[in-house]
């Protein structure tokens, strides 16, 4: 992977400034996908910008890969980059439900087609593909897991996601759709840690001073899970349970390790590789054969079964 605005393979920027219209190839006989996502920072963010780019060049086309760092100004002016560049298809995990619809709307209006992964917008009709997660069916694998670890009884911590992101909306619902079954199960706090492992750290730590009795955490996602993990250890809670989302190469160690005792994984690879797929056939065909809306099942990861996962997939 090059680095976040770097395009890949010989001669791509000439080609791009030579220009390419839609579903036609450039002056080099190759064509360009365009693929935005959030920080590659986060290992969920790099393996499907990873996936997305080998499959692309498998297939036969240039890439330009960039992140949008969840900020949905940046994402705007990525578009209008793809957009100038004449890119053929655009592969992005958007910046907000609601604020990347007018991206994604002006990108269809010229003529290039968008192909969602990992998260949806709140609009039909204007993605040519959104392909996700089925993050309910997840995060009731995850919260089953917590039930069936707490012994249905005790105190615990729930770290959500960003608010303004679907995802975090749809995990926390389906966590207390099964949680709020077990009367013996008991709230202790509910905090966003904006998918963030510092955040998720220092909240933990404030919320270990009035609540030392925590029995477990359940996070929206691993680097939450991790970061809370941390602080219990550093003060002595070791033993506290705690269960991520997401499948992350270090959620698989720290579960490993008994740092964690469980994640959901997305299959974040075979998403992204889908969306490529579909882009070329709508690119070559007119259309991607499957309903706009796509949902992928997720898998319960537990030390039980670690060593069957690799970097987001089944080995």
């Amino acid at each position: 992977m090059a680095s976040s605005g770097t395009i890949l393979g010989a001669c791509a920027l000439a080609a791009l400034l030579a220009g390419c219209g839609p579903r036609q190839p450039s002056s080099s006989g190759r064509r360009t996908i365009a693929i935005v996502t959030p920080s590659h920072d986060n290992p969920f963010f790099k393996a499907e910008a990873d996936s997305a780019a080998a499959r692309a060049q498998q297939l036969g086309y240039q890439v330009l890969v960039n992140t949008h760092d969840d900020d949905a100004h940046k994402q705007d002016e990525l578009f209008d980059m793809a957009i100038a560049n004449h890119a053929a298809a655009i592969i992005l995990d958007n910046a907000g439900a609601d604020a990347s619809i007018a991206a994604v709307r002006k990108a269809r209006a010229a003529g290039v087609p968008s192909f969602l992964i990992d998260r949806e917008i709140n609009w039909n009709g204007v993605a040519a593909a959104q392909i996700v997660s089925n993050n309910y069916q997840g995060a009731t694998l995850g919260a089953q897991e917590f039930v069936r670890r707490m012994d249905e009884k005790g105190s615990y911590v729930e770290l959500v996601g960003r608010e303004s992101d679907t995802n975090a909306g749809i995990r926390s619902q389906a966590y207390h759709d099964v949680l709020d079954k077990y009367p013996g199960l008991k709230l202790a706090a509910r905090q966003s840690a904006n998918w963030s492992q510092t955040e998720a750290f220092q909240k933990m730590e404030t919320i270990i001073q009035a609540n030392r009795g925590i029995k477990g955490v359940i996070a929206g996602n691993d680097t939450m899970a991790l970061g809370a993990s941390a602080a219990l250890q550093a003060s002595g809670l070791a033993k506290v349970i705690v269960i991520g989302f997401d499948g992350s190469p270090d959620a698989l160690a720290a579960i490993r390790a008994g740092a964690i005792q469980a994640t959901v994984l997305q299959p974040a690879a075979r998403i992204a590789m889908a969306a490529v797929e579909q882009a070329h056939r709508y690119l070559t065909t007119g259309s991607t054969g499957a309903p706009e809306k796509q949902s992928v099942d997720c898998e319960l990861v537990t030390a039980r079964n670690v060593d069957q996962f690799g970097v987001f997939a089944r080995r």
